[in-house]
């Protein structure tokens, strides 16, 4: 995430118009222009994505080519974001924490239960970012947006499914 010291403080960033359909995408259709906790508002949608997919019937295990895809689409789509706000990682780009949000689901069902436990899990990943997510945020554009938010996903995945086998959920 931009250290918010190194937003312009005589330019509204948050506020310029947005006329190109990515970054709209890349915004969370406005959720990410929250006035605070940009990342966490923006992944609501990632619970609203996972539900859907199941809805069309989309399986558990099919969520890892759902990620790799919106993975590769999410690339320029954050890249656009970023040259709007002119920064390398806005916190209002949150189509990353959209995108990355089904790999959370890829091994455990998503109910009601591990919905929230998986959402905590991937909000603590993406907001501390502990070694080595860390370092994934210093690949280049629109790559380095989305690769710590995927790794931060990978974590609450491997997490979320050790919590559910122990709570008898999966086996």
């Amino acid at each position: 995430m931009t250290d918010p010291a190194q937003i312009p403080s005589d330019v509204p960033v948050r506020r310029r118009p947005i006329r190109d359909w990515r970054v709209w995408l890349a915004v969370g259709f406005g959720l990410g222009i929250a006035p605070f906790a940009p990342g966490t508002f923006g992944s609501l949608w990632g619970p609203v994505l996972v539900w859907g997919l199941s809805l069309v019937g989309i399986k558990t295990w099919m969520l890892f080519p759902v990620a790799a895809i919106l993975f590769g689409v999410g690339i320029p789509i954050c890249s656009a974001g970023a040259r709007h706000f002119e920064l390398k990682d806005p916190p209002w780009v949150v189509f990353d924490e959209i995108a990355a949000y089904p790999l959370v689901f890829a091994l455990t069902e998503q109910t009601w239960t591990t919905g929230i436990i998986g959402f905590l899990l991937f909000r603590f990943f993406d907001i501390l970012k502990p070694w080595p997510i860390k370092r994934f945020e210093y690949l280049p554009g629109g790559l380095g947006i989305m690769a710590d938010d995927y790794f931060a996903a990978f974590h609450a995945m491997v997490l979320l499914k050790v919590i559910s086998m122990m709570m008898g959920a999966y086996g």
